[in-house]
């Protein structure tokens, strides 16, 4: 069960600049032009802008909060799915990609080895099949010199 009870006034309500010793408490004349206007000096911007926050009605705030909130969470939404985009693409290549890329490097190894025995073999086929010329033939031709090892 609730219990009413009435709450007198007391001496520090009747202190408030907003009041003067002539006016009730139920007067709407109240003049503003007796409270003094100084500045709190530990009021910060921080507090002035809190401050603001009573201009705007209660739907306006709920509608704009309600927005920021949405936008965030598709934001994270996005991110998240750009991150598991980047992921993929990220494995694949280092499963795929790589792997394709060293055996493509191996067998360009193997052609490039191949054409090297292929140009040797045909340089040795060249020093020792005969000439079509015979030896004094041309006389502006110098001879073929024999291959000597070094230090010799």
């Amino acid at each position: 069960m609730v219990k009413v009870t009435v709450v007198e006034e007391k001496e520090e309500v009747r202190s408030s600049p907003y009041l003067t010793d002539d006016e009730s408490r139920t007067s709407s004349s109240a003049s503003l032009s007796s409270v003094s206007s100084e500045l709190s000096v530990d009021e910060t911007f921080f507090d002035r802008i809190a401050a603001l926050v009573d201009i705007v009605p209660p739907t306006t705030r709920h509608t704009i909060s309600s927005r920021i909130s949405k936008t965030a969470s598709l934001i994270k939404r996005g991110g998240k799915v750009a991150g598991n985009i980047v992921w993929v693409v990220t494995t694949s290549a280092l499963l795929v990609a790589l792997p394709l890329a060293l055996s493509l490097e191996d067998e360009a190894k193997i052609v490039a080895q191949e054409k090297e025995m292929m140009e040797q073999q045909q340089g040795a086929q060249q020093m020792l099949a005969p000439s079509m010329y015979p030896p004094g033939s041309n006389p502006n031709q110098q001879q073929p010199k024999a291959l000597v090892p070094p230090g010799f």
